[in-house]
């Protein structure tokens, strides 16, 4: 019995000694705080990688879609593109972690080749071009030795990035050119003509003729030509498959000259244009009727609807240096009256039908202004240049309103 005591009250003893406890329950529970301090600080990393990669191919993305549209560049160019943008993106990235080059470089090409990139095209009406970017990439995260000891050595970070970009042209349209080529067209401006500033003048001197230096101005009509090739390069440039923009001009001095009809493209008023001489008086009259009466023709809205199935914007420019002083062939103190009445008719009947009409006076007297004034269709649609720099601003200003182009793209 005694024996018996002992041994029950050494058992006891030992159940109540706590030595040793510690360093027993702290061998069993530091594998799992190492481990959860390993996944804490890889959650961080992990989510900052995130973060970065999905910057990353946000901006590749975007930079493929821009670069389709308003750099013109083929599908397989922009795919490229993306790639070595998020591969550049990722070495940079890397590059301060303290890895070596090689060890940098390495994880650029694995990181690449886990990149897709998809674009889809769909045409629009015209030249419109429609893009879907989609760029979907994967990064294999190295883990922490804490983290290793679950036996995984990384983890992968996913990201998917949409973006889309469109060219939008902003509706069939068809535009006739109203221009002066009167006697006056041919005067010189204040402006030396670029190609050749200068030029070589005769003189009497003594008994012989001898030569000098001198400025070589653009005329008028030089200037003309000039501003009228910038504004249908504009609409060229919109129209690339010829399928949006229709064209036409006549000119007008004493009477209203044969017109260049409205067509497809451009170059077919570009050569009308660059072949006007610069002779006569002034009767604008004529010449706005027929614009007004072409433009505003059922068979210009066909012509459209069977191209492009749109509903064209219709502009008439119209051009003076001078004010009107003929009128059906006539000139007496009442023609320049007679011919301003008819050429308001016409623009207030433009107007009612809602055809957009610009007009430029060109080193214009007060009263060729003021006609012009009223006919613009508002103050934002009339120019008063003063010299040719001012002539061709305007009219590449209308061009660029005529055919803008806008660009959307959306993530």
């Amino acid at each position: 019995m005694l024996k018996q005591s002992k041994i029950r009250r050494h058992a006891a003893e030992l159940l109540r000694d706590r030595k040793g406890n510690f360093g027993i329950m702290g061998a069993i529970a530091l594998p799992v705080v190492l481990v959860a301090a390993g996944v804490a600080i890889d959650a961080t990393n992990l989510v900052m990688a995130r973060n970065h990669l999905q910057d990353a191919s946000d901006s590749a993305a975007l930079a493929a879609s821009s670069a389709l549209v308003n750099q013109n560049m083929s599908i397989a160019d922009a795919k490229l593109l993306a790639v070595n943008y998020l591969k550049a993106q990722m070495y940079n990235w890397n590059a301060g972690s303290g890895l070596t080059d090689e060890e940098v470089k390495k994880l650029a090409e694995e990181f690449t080749s886990n990149t897709v990139v998809d674009i889809k095209e769909v045409p629009g009406l015209g030249n419109n071009k429609n893009y879907y970017v989609d760029v979907s990439t994967k990064l294999a995260v190295k883990l922490n030795p804490m983290t290793q000891i679950t036996g995984n050595k990384t983890a992968n970070v996913t990201t998917r990035s949409k973006a889309e970009a469109s060219t939008e042209a902003k509706n069939a349209l068809s535009m006739y050119l109203v221009l002066d080529q009167s006697g006056s067209m041919g005067d010189n401006t204040a402006t030396a003509d670029p190609a050749a500033p200068t030029k070589q003048e005769s003189y009497t001197c003594g008994k012989k003729t001898c030569y000098r230096t001198v400025t070589n101005y653009l005329t008028k009509i030089a200037a003309l030509k000039r501003a009228t090739a910038d504004l249908l390069t504009q609409l060229k440039n919109a129209d690339v498959t010829t399928s949006l923009v229709r064209t036409g001009a006549v000119s007008y001095s004493s009477k209203m000259f044969t017109p260049t009809s409205l067509d497809w493209g451009e170059q077919h008023v570009l050569n009308y244009v660059n072949a006007l001489p610069a002779s006569g008086s002034t009767d604008s009259s004529a010449a706005f009727a027929k614009a007004y009466a072409d433009i505003s023709a059922a068979t210009e809205k066909t012509a459209h609807k069977n191209k492009n199935g749109q509903v064209p914007t219709k502009y008439i420019v119209f051009m003076t240096d001078g004010e009107n002083n003929y009128y059906n062939g006539k000139s007496n103190s009442d023609s320049g009256k007679l011919s301003d009445a008819a050429t308001k008719k016409s623009c207030d009947d433009a107007r009612t039908a809602g055809i957009q009409v610009y007009t430029v006076a060109f080193m214009a007297p007060d009263a060729g202004k003021k006609l012009l004034s009223y006919c613009a269709t508002d103050a934002s649609h009339y120019f008063s240049a003063e010299d040719a720099t001012q002539l061709t601003a305007a009219f590449k200003y209308i061009g660029e309103k005529a055919s803008q182009l806008s660009v959307r793209l959306t993530q």
